[in-house]
Parts: C-alpha cells; sequence; structure tokens
C-alpha cells in the first residue's frame, strides 16, 4: 500500500508538472500571437483626406482659359467669373483699362462672358497653364505669336456668330446677345457645350499632363504669424487713378469682397458679388509697343520681383519668378518655400508699375 501510495504521488507531481508547462506554453504562443497580431481594422483604415472643392487636383482635363471683357460697358453684363479657380487682371492699354484671362476645369458653364480680344502676353499664361484658349479676335502680335507658338484656341472672329443663343449655327461656338444700348463688342457670349463642340472639332488634346500652377490646402491656412506678415482688411489695387480694385474682408466666409472704382463688382448671372478667397498682386513694368496706333502695351514679365499673398485677413510678401513665356510662374516666401493656396478661388492682379497698392 505504501508503494503504491507513493507511486501515485509521484504520477500526480509528474501531472502537475506537465500542467505547469502546458499552460506556460500555451501562453507564450497566446502572448507571441498577439505581439504579431495586426492592429484592429478600424485602426487600419487612414482617416481620408479632406477634398479639394476649387479644382478635383486628380483631373488630367485641360483648363479653358477665355478672354473676359472688363470695360465699363461690358462689366454690368459679365457671367461666369466666380466659377473660375484662378482669374489674372492685367494693364489692356496705356490708360489703364484691363482684361481679364479666366481659367476654367471641370465646369459647367450655360454662359461665360463677354468675350473679348488677347494681347500676346495673355498668352504666356496660356501656356504656363497647358489651356485651350477661347477669345474673340487679338492684337497684331498676339495674332501672328498664336500660329508661331501653336497655341490651341478657338477664335470667335471664325467661329462666332451675331445670332443669340437660340438661333445659333452648328458652325459656331459662340452668339452675340440682345442687350440694348450696349455696342456688340460688349455682347458675345459661350459655354461649356459649345467650348467642348469646338475642341471636338479642332481636334485638340483634352487631358494634360502638366501640373497644376498652386497647391491647395483644404483646412485653413494661417498666415496671421508668418515674418513679413501685415493685416488685410482692406486692399485698393491701382491700374490708373480711375481705375482700381478694392478686395474688403469678410470674416464669416474668409473671403474679400470685389469692388471696381468703389462699386461692388457682381455676376449679372446671380447678382451676387464676386467672392476671393486668394490674392496675388505685384507689379510689372508695362510700356507702349513703338508704333503701335491704338497704344497697345508690352508687358516685361520675364522676371523676377516681389508682391503680396493675400489671405483669411492678412497679407505676406513673397517672391515671383518666371523664366520664360511657357514655364510656370513660381510665387514664394522670402524664404523660398513654395505657397499653399487656402482652397478657392484666386485673382492674380498684376499691376504696372508706379501704381499705387493700398493694404489696410
Amino acid at each position: 500500500m505504501k508503494k503504491s501510495s507513493k507511486k501515485n504521488k509521484k504520477i500526480l507531481l509528474i501531472g502537475i508538472i506537465l500542467l505547469v508547462v502546458l499552460v506556460g506554453v500555451a501562453l507564450v504562443i497566446i502572448f507571441t500571437n498577439k505581439k504579431e497580431e495586426k492592429p484592429k481594422e478600424e485602426n487600419n483604415i487612414d482617416t481620408p483626406k479632406e477634398e479639394i472643392k476649387i479644382i478635383d487636383e486628380n483631373s488630367k482635363s485641360r483648363p479653358i482659359a477665355i478672354m473676359i471683357n472688363n470695360a465699363k460697358d461690358a462689366r454690368p453684363n459679365q457671367k461666369g467669373l466666380q466659377k473660375a479657380y484662378i482669374v489674372y487682371e492685367i494693364i489692356n492699354y496705356v490708360d489703364g483699362s484691363t482684361r481679364f484671362m479666366a481659367l476654367f476645369k471641370d465646369q459647367d458653364l450655360e454662359e461665360v462672358g463677354p468675350i473679348r480680344s488677347t494681347r500676346h502676353y495673355h498668352l504666356d499664361y496660356v501656356l504656363e497653364n497647358d489651356a485651350i484658349f477661347v477669345h474673340w479676335g487679338y492684337s497684331p502680335k498676339a495674332q501672328s505669336d498664336l500660329k508661331t507658338l501653336g497655341i490651341n484656341n478657338i477664335n470667335g472672329i471664325t467661329y462666332g456668330s451675331d445670332n443669340t443663343k437660340d438661333k445659333i449655327g452648328d458652325k459656331a461656338f459662340f452668339w452675340t446677345a440682345t442687350i440694348p444700348g450696349v455696342n456688340i463688342s460688349h455682347r458675345r457670349f459661350t459655354s461649356t457645350e459649345l467650348i467642348d463642340k469646338g475642341i471636338e472639332r479642332l481636334n485638340y488634346r483634352t487631358e494634360t499632363e502638366q501640373e497644376n500652377l498652386f497647391n491647395y490646402s483644404a483646412s485653413l491656412i494661417n498666415i496671421k504669424d508668418m515674418e513679413n506678415t501685415t493685416k488685410a482688411s482692406r486692399v485698393d489695387i491701382y491700374y490708373a487713378k480711375n481705375n482700381y480694385v478694392t478686395y474688403e474682408y469678410d470674416e464669416d466666409s474668409h473671403t474679400y469682397l470685389r469692388s471696381v472704382n468703389g462699386v461692388s463688382h457682381k455676376d449679372s448671372a446671380t447678382g451676387e458679388q464676386l467672392k476671393v478667397t486668394n490674392i496675388i498682386t505685384y507689379k510689372v513694368k508695362n510700356t507702349t509697343i513703338p508704333g503701335d496706333d491704338d497704344d497697345r502695351q508690352d508687358l516685361h514679365n520675364i522676371g523676377s520681383g516681389e508682391g503680396y499673398f493675400i489671405t483669411d485677413g492678412y497679407a505676406v510678401k513673397i517672391n515671383w519668378y518666371k523664366e520664360c513665356r511657357e514655364c510656370q510662374t513660381k510665387y514664394t516666401y522670402l524664404n523660398g518655400e513654395e505657397i499653399t493656396l487656402n482652397d478657392g478661388n484666386t485673382f492674380i492682379q498684376i499691376e504696372p508699375e508706379g501704381q499705387e497698392l493700398k493694404i489696410s
């Protein structure tokens, strides 16, 4: 009996030892698996990136650049500017009058205009955006450069119509609106539907590999605490004493309300004052082209200089560089870092040298 009891105790002890070993092995396996286990599925999902609203940054569509008439008699009839993601305003004549070149990307525009003629320096900004160019007429130098530079363009002189929108022919991509008392050159319009027909008929390339001119931020950029920054609740940009643009900051919308010569600048289709998220302004020398009877201008825009980037109530000093006509203009802070824009439209105000700029 004693021998049997000892034997049983020995077996029990061995069993306990084996059990302890097995439990230990199991714990090691479980602990190892937990360490190697992938994080929970919800932790593996990247936080969705906020989408830029002003343009689709992944879109390969070529932009459409449209010359917009900005004469005093044309301005009340302007349509479509609010939907442009970039608008260039540049001097047109020696008197300081200006025209717009507006860029649109993947937009559906029922009406845009009034369409006007181009100057040769507008082509530099068509090229830097790889855009298809829509205009009605040209200066002599622009006519020559369009051909020499091989710019894809749709010209109202060739494809325009003096008929109204509902009577336009199949071979026309513009119409002339009926606006009593307004000169015909201030009444020419088009639409993206007609532009697309023109692009198809002329067999123009519709995709681009060129990067967008600017980078954008979906979250609001704060330039308040940057160096070389000043408060910008109001901005006055002069092209001439009798032609100036005013931007007044609206804190609720984080945009600037645009006026011309003290009058609210409105889109005639919506009746709403133009709102601008980003303003870039800098001065460039302009001179009258020798022998030009109409005092058309040349723009000395190849080079570099200083200017301002204005957004969300503040203005910061920047540098600009343009190395050649087709080269993209680079805009950097004074430390050399390229600027990033707030998500929204941008007006690039290329102001004549010697004219006044007020930021307050």
